[in-house]
């Protein structure tokens, strides 16, 4: 399987850039500063027609990992709203108190999307112990796809529990997709233990800024190019 590149997306000229430097799937949101919440239902559309590439739309309300259930049904009709802006996916997934995944939250509100996938966010990040929380997500209606660093404070700190996690268990390695502050010298590392999916999103930005620089198309073909790198190698192995 090749590689996948997802790139996080703000505005319209995000996607344009994301996709002329070579993104496979953008990831979009807003309010970067809580780690990405909900977008306005006008930018889902407005991103919608300026890309054809796969959209996957934050649901997330505060920067809490926390939910109730006045939250779960907002969120699902804001879901619906999406849909219908032309969203193909969606990213969320909460945790309990003890952060430990909260399934059944999770899973309520993965339920009202039936037949449309999604990727559970960097909440994998704060539970105490990794390998329970990913035998828990496995029960998930729709889940193809984990986002996670390793640590909350990202893959230079988590690098090797996720090489482990993905050597362990090629199941894990499927579905999981390395984000949160990833850098290029992580590419190899990762990719060797079997992951094929990166998220990018500061790091396709001029000096990291979300709120002086659109995504440069530039950027983007960097991570492209190498990452088609390390296919081809796989490819000629």
């Amino acid at each position: 399987m090749g590689s996948l590149l997802e790139v996080i997306a703000l505005h319209p000229a995000d996607a344009e850039a994301a996709q002329e430097g070579g993104a496979d799937r953008l990831e979009l949101c807003a309010s970067m500063e809580a780690s990405g919440l909900c977008p306005s239902v006008s930018t889902v559309s407005a991103i919608r027609r300026v890309t054809d590439l796969p959209l996957r739309v934050m649901l997330r309300l505060t920067d809490s990992f926390l939910t109730n259930g006045a939250e779960l049904n907002r969120l699902t009709a804001m879901a619906q709203s999406y849909l219908s802006a032309g969203a193909d996916g969606f990213v969320f997934g909460f945790l309990t108190p003890d952060n430990q995944v909260d399934v059944e939250s999770t899973a309520a509100l993965a339920s009202t999307l039936t037949g449309t996938p999604w990727t559970f966010h960097r909440a994998i990040d704060a539970v105490l112990e990794q390998r329970p929380a990913s035998r828990a997500l496995r029960s998930l209606p729709g889940l193809d796809c984990v986002l996670t660093a390793g640590s909350s404070l990202g893959v230079s700190h988590g690098l090797d529990d996720l090489t482990g996690l993905a050597k362990e268990d090629p199941q894990v390695a499927k579905v999981m997709m390395a984000g949160g502050s990833l850098q290029a010298e992580h590419v190899p590392w990762l990719y060797g233990a079997g992951v094929r999916r990166f998220h990018v999103g500061s790091s396709v930005r001029q000096d990291g800024s979300w709120t002086k620089a659109y995504v440069n198309s530039r950027f983007v073909r960097a991570w492209r190019n190498l990452l088609d790198a390390q296919d081809s190698k796989e490819q000629n192995a």
